[in-house]
């Protein structure tokens, strides 16, 4: 984030001499270092000094200038209809957002108009539906020493705080957040948090123990309740205080002025957080963030194919926002606990056979809004009559879900249908209270229902008597002066008229008195008009102060209610991904997976995301037990390899979120993480290459995989010589093998590794073949049993489209390639000359060039000695392997 934008030096110097608006803008600044202040000046937000260069440069306004008793300096501004779109940019470049509003009404201050911050507008803690752009979460998270983390969404309340034990474990549950913001305290490195996020240190005083566990205690009670460490506790204050300083503490957000300026920049209590959830990593399956990119479970890995592709994509048959949320929660953290998973699965099961009950409530769940959103702006007095009146529309949906759920039987469709509070006091509430279309604004007006209150009925009934008064004055006048052209009409600034143009104006009355004079016509009022004015105006003054008065009062007392509310959103958001997932099986013929815990047993397998972006799609089968675990799959590019590795793991994560799964049949192990080594990139920014992001995640799979995790490796050792890379990819499935034991598949183009596939008990060979007719190839994408016959790299180059003296220079390098290896296999060695020869397997070159049985040139073995192996790629080595050959056959 870019530093804060204070007042240059020049003008802290003339502090003194600073006018009463700008002493006020620094002061704001002073007190928001960390932000860039938007202070309102009417209907712009304006920024000055080096922060109106920063604005002008970012959001692409004009830059101008103000003149004072201190000198000119520069100025920039937004209007405050169209502020969102601009926050939005500086929050891009890296800036937080002070906004400074007007907190008192200009026309009752004679001098300076006070302002206080009410909102700091950070990426991580944004509530503005305009900013938020979406149903997901957007997360803020917290870390304190001692690996303590905090993850909040300020927008629907969110809470959840862990203890991951290792930097490793915490950049797992990021991983599972994606937070867009983070702070840190005063002992953890910015770096240390591993996020493409804003990550900022925080006041070392939030972090402080005794003030962070106040802060607790007063939200969620006794921390001790929820058995969490000293580090979590620490960094929840921390994020709490956090969420409350960036509330600001006026109304003036959401058009309103507040009762008090003098507390408008108070921190504010968020009343909505009250619940907060404790977990334990490991009662969930681990995804960490490389397990999420290459299942494509939120994101494309590639921009081909289908936008939206995505597993979460593929299975969103959600209603609403609520439920949209809810999913994507269950596939970041998809269960361990057989139980619960069993609980999903029944109410999957009979919402996926009851079609006409699934179809009632996917209509009923459409005319939810967002609930959490929407309680949680009520709660911080920023919901305007609009937000009580969508309050209730959604809350008449419960009855509706509630009588058709009457017949579930399903557990957890039961306990979602006597969980739902049907909130009759609070639906009751609003609609004797609000109007059915109130405008957007509560501070003038036609918000309040006519006989909910007495005595703005009768203030009402006074401004309509009165202007019912002036509307037949205007006859009464006409008739009384004889002057059809009379008119009775009013404005802002002089009120309620009787207008005579100047052809008329010997009709005028003696008791007319002149209000405004105009070109063509005079203005006059009657002491009778005038008392009738007054008396519209007062009562039209009183009305909507009372309004306003009343409409606080209902928004507080169904803010008293958040707790149920809330409670209310979670169950609509599980019914809502439930039916879901019911709807997604029953159009793609999913079936409902079993865990007898003995292994993978899927038959028919499909990958769910691909199957829906291809016209056809070969379902294959997939059979691991504890005997057998670990499968090396061979086959040539394209065959199949990588989709069906992806799609094991993804029918074992959708079935643990409480899906079902795109399979003839299905019967699964709970895995409690999936580890993912397919594919890699170069981290330019890290300066680590692709070989180096290889074996770092290799490594950590290696150290981390339990006999309970799911393995996918894809082409590990590519990125190195040969030699290397079939050593390590051997090496490793050894250790899987051995020390591990949990279910790995292989993919790769080492064929010597299917050989030790077989020496190894729990090992087995699978491959996809593929058809060769008349110098094209045709993929099976069917898995067999057994190891690869032929990789058809050129084939594959070909149909790529490389050039086709590219390929015949190819097939010449590949035939003396394979005549090299025929010539090897002709000389045959057993293995007992091989014990005893200088110049087998492991012989120097020093030893092979002087060994009795082979006569090789010093040159040879000089050129030899030159090459760097790492450095060479195949088709350097083919070539060098023909001089040498020649070399030799000279």
């Amino acid at each position: 984030m870019e530093s804060a934008l204070g007042p240059p030096p020049e003008m802290a110097q003339k502090e003194a001499e600073l006018t009463p608006m700008m002493s006020q803008y620094f002061e704001l600044t002073d007190r928001y270092d960390d932000a860039l202040v938007l202070f309102q000046v009417g209907d712009f937000y304006e920024a000055f000094c080096d922060a109106a260069r920063a604005v002008s440069r970012t959001c692409e306004v004009t830059l101008t200038k103000r003149e004072d008793n201190t000198g000119r300096y520069p100025m920039a501004g937004v209007p405050i209809d169209n502020a969102e779109s601009y926050i939005e940019r500086l929050l891009d470049a890296g800036y937080r957002v002070a906004v400074a509003d007007q907190v008192q009404d200009p026309e009752e201050t004679s001098g300076v108009v006070d302002r206080a911050v009410t909102r700091v507008v950070t990426p991580g803690t944004l509530t503005e539906d305009e900013l938020l752009g979406g149903a997901e979460n957007n997360f803020v998270a917290a870390l304190a020493e001692g690996y303590g983390l905090a993850v909040l969404d300020v927008s629907t309340g969110d809470f959840y705080a862990t203890n991951p034990s290792s930097p490793a474990a915490v950049a797992d549950e990021i991983g599972r957040f994606a937070p867009a913001e983070a702070i840190v305290g005063p002992d953890v490195a910015a770096d240390a948090f591993d996020a493409d996020c804003m990550v900022s240190p925080y006041d070392e005083s939030a972090f402080d123990r005794e003030t962070a566990a106040e802060r607790v205690r007063e939200y969620f009670g006794d921390p001790d309740e929820y058995a969490m460490t000293e580090a979590e506790v620490r960094a929840c204050g921390a994020l709490l205080a956090y969420a409350e300083y960036t509330r600001g503490g006026g109304a003036a957000a959401s058009g309103e002025i507040p009762e008090d300026p003098e507390t408008a920049d108070e921190r504010e209590r968020l009343g909505y957080l009250n619940h907060l959830t404790r977990y334990d990593p490991r009662e969930y399956v681990v995804l960490d963030p490389t397990a999420l990119e290459s299942l494509e479970l939120f994101e494309r890995r590639s921009v081909r194919g289908v936008q939206g592709a995505t597993l979460s994509g593929v299975l969103d048959e959600t209603a609403n926002a609520l439920g949209r949320r809810r999913l994507q929660e269950w596939l970041r953290r998809p269960l361990l606990d057989p139980a619960r998973i069993e609980r999903r699965h029944d109410a999957v099961g009979e919402l996926k056979h009851d079609v006409v009950t699934r179809e009632a409530l996917h209509d009923a769940l459409r005319d939810v809004y967002d609930l959490e959103r929407l309680i949680s702006r009520v709660s911080r007095g920023r919901a305007n009559a609009r937000d009580l009146r969508s309050l209730q529309d959604t809350l008449d949906v419960v009855p509706t879900l509630k009588e058709t759920l009457a017949d579930a039987e399903s557990p957890l469709l039961v306990d979602i249908r006597e969980d739902l509070d049907e909130l009759a006091d609070v639906r009751e509430l609003i609609g004797d209270a609000i109007r059915a279309e109130p405008p957007i604004e509560v501070t003038e007006g036609g918000v309040i229902r006519e006989g909910y209150d007495d005595e703005l009925d009768e203030l009402r009934a006074t401004e309509r008597d009165g202007k019912q008064w002036i509307d037949d004055l205007q006859a009464r006048e006409r008739e009384r002066t004889g002057v059809d052209s009379l008119k009775v009409g009013h404005n802002q600034v002089h009120g309620y008229y009787i207008e005579v143009t100047n052809p008329n104006l010997d009709a005028v009355p003696e008791d007319y008195q002149r209000r405004q004079t105009l070109k063509n016509s005079e203005r006059y009022y009657t002491p009778a008009l005038k008392e009738r004015e007054e008396e519209i105006v007062s009562a039209e003054e009183r009305a909507d102060a009372l309004e306003y008065e009343l409409f606080r009062d209902v928004r507080e007392r169904v803010g008293e209610e958040t707790e149920r509310v809330q409670g209310v959103a979670d169950r609509v958001a599980r019914l809502d991904v439930l039916v879901s997932f019911a709807a997604v099986a029953a159009t793609f013929d999913y079936c409902r997976p079993t865990f007898s815990g003995a292994g993978i047993d899927v038959e028919g397998g499909r990958h769910p995301v691909v199957e829906r972006t291809q016209e056809s799609f070969v379902p294959n089968d997939a059979q691991f037990d504890r005997e057998e675990f670990l499968a090396v799959v061979t086959g040539p590019n394209m065959s199949g390899k990588s989709t069906y590795m992806r799609q094991v793991a993804c029918i074992c994560v959708m079935a643990q979120a409480g899906s079902f799964v795109p399979a003839a049949s299905a019967d699964l192990r709970v895995v409690d993480r999936v580890f993912t080594r397919v594919g890699a990139s170069d981290d330019i920014a890290g300066g680590q290459s692709t070989f180096m992001v290889e074996m770092t995640e290799l490594a950590d799979i290696l150290a981390d995989a339990t006999a309970d995790s799911l393995v996918l490796l894809d082409e590990v050792g590519r990125g190195t010589s040969t030699t290397d890379g079939l050593a390590i990819a051997q090496a490793a499935t050894e250790y899987l093998h051995d020390e591990v034991e949990a279910v790995t598949l292989f993919a790769t183009h080492h064929h010597e590794l299917t050989a030790v596939a077989d020496d190894l008990d729990g090992a087995f060979n699978l491959h996809f073949s593929a058809t060769e007719t008349t110098g094209e190839v045709r993929f099976d994408h069917e898995v067999s049993r057994g190891a690869a016959t032929a990789s058809y790299g050129v084939e594959v180059a070909q149909a790529a489209g490389v050039p086709d003296s590219v390929l015949a220079r190819s097939r010449e390098l590949l035939a003396r390639s394979e005549a090299v290896d025929a010539d090897v296999v002709d000389v045959g060695v057993d293995e007992a000359d091989a014990a005893a020869n200088p110049a087998s397997e492991h012989a120097t070159l020093d030893e092979f060039a002087a060994a009795d049985t082979v006569a090789v040139p010093e040159s040879v073995v000089d050129r030899l000695r030159s090459v760097t192996v790492a450095d060479t790629t195949p088709m350097d080595a083919l070539a060098l392997l023909d001089e040498l050959k020649r070399e030799l056959d000279d």
